[in-house]
């Protein structure tokens, strides 16, 4: 196992000394020897390059650490399909690893995450169990979300919860590997394979449902999801975003959380059944609201979580011109997929122009 030449990917947004602290925990990962870790760091557009450059000097990260400055912001899945790309265009790795830069590895993280991969050849992608800055447990995995989670979330009563535990989207883990839908971007080893088969992420969607979007698809190409606890990760939730701090009190939530919901359920479901979901989305959240300010809980309410819905909703024929599957350059060459809802595919001149006017710092 020391022999496998592991590309992290880390897309940094406006979190310079985040990003460094990623990096300096990878960097106690690498100095234990059971892997050849390598780092590409892509600054996506925001300046944080200037700053990240200096720590990989200072440090002397510069023989396993490229940084990468992306033309532009093209998003969470843009950012990692540049990053990918960049590390496949000095060699194809044993396994891509996605490290948020508001995350840290703890001890092992990265080395339990290789060998599960490597004694379950059939398994795809692995994510990390999380810990929160405290050091306390965050044991999440997440189901793929369906009408009933939504009702559920709606809704958010405990009676409705017990009765649809089955799609409630947040599952609370044991101390076992165990096969999920889908986990976090935060911590998530991906099989090679798993990119040949279906490309990197969809860039379609700026943030949000990437990863959820990307475990399915692979999910559909024959590889599992697997939770593996073992590994640890300490994750400071939305701090990248500042949209989905733990322990905060609701914030309203940016148009592209609605688009890539819309884009979500229409692409997985089919825009019938994605009119059918908006429906009792609409329906559960306004009795769930009218619930909460019955109780005086209005401040657990996201604002204009209704009013936004209705503006982004697949119910409007102005929002169902949904482009298919685009995952950009990844090695370098633009990755083909099947047009969703009859759409002709988009251009792949974008992504491969971006891999090509990168600009690529070896400090």
């Amino acid at each position: 196992m020391a022999d496998l030449d592991i590309a992290t990917v880390i897309v940094s947004y406006r979190s310079a000394a985040l990003s460094i602290e990623a990096l300096r925990s990878l960097e106690g990962e690498r100095s234990r020897g059971r892997l050849q870790l390598r780092a590409v760091v892509v600054d996506n557009a925001s300046g944080d390059l200037p700053q990240i450059e200096q720590a990989v000097t200072r440090h002397g990260w510069g023989s396993w650490v490229t940084l990468v400055a992306a033309p532009r912001n093209g998003g969470f899945a843009y950012g990692n399909n540049l990053g990918i790309a960049h590390a496949h265009a000095v060699s194809k790795p044993a396994y891509v690893y996605l490290l948020n830069p508001d995350a840290q590895v703890r001890p092992h993280a990265v080395e339990i995450l290789v060998r599960f991969l490597e004694t379950h050849p059939a398994i795809g992608i692995a994510g990390s169990g999380f810990e929160n800055l405290d050091g306390s447990d965050w044991p999440i995995a997440f189901r793929f979300p369906t009408l009933w989670s939504e009702l559920d979330q709606g809704l958010a009563t405990g009676l409705v919860t017990r009765v649809l535990q089955r799609w409630v989207v947040a599952r609370r883990m044991s101390k076992h590997s165990e096969r999920v839908d889908w986990v976090c971007g935060a911590s998530m080893l991906i099989r090679p394979a798993v990119l040949d088969a279906i490309g990197g992420f969809d860039e379609n969607y700026f943030l949000y449902y990437e990863e959820t979007d990307f475990c399915r698809r692979a999910l559909r190409a024959g590889f599992e999801t697997w939770y593996v606890p073992e590994s640890r990760v300490m994750h400071i939730a939305g701090q990248s975003t500042r949209v989905t701090e733990r322990g905060s009190r609701p914030k309203r939530l940016p148009s592209y959380w609605f688009e890539s919901r819309r884009r979500y359920f229409a692409v997985s479901y089919g825009i019938g059944n994605a009119i059918a979901i908006d429906l009792v989305a609409l329906i559960a959240n306004s009795l769930g609201l009218t619930k909460r300010f019955c109780l005086g809980r209005g401040n657990t309410v996201v604002p204009r979580f209704i009013r936004d819905l209705i503006r982004h909703s697949i119910l409007w024929r102005s929002n169902r011109n949904l482009p298919p599957v685009y995952c950009g350059a990844i090695g370098g060459v633009p990755t083909p997929h099947a047009p969703a809802n009859g759409i002709s595919e988009r251009s792949g001149s974008e992504a491969a122009t971006s891999l090509r006017h990168a600009t690529q710092l070896r400090p």
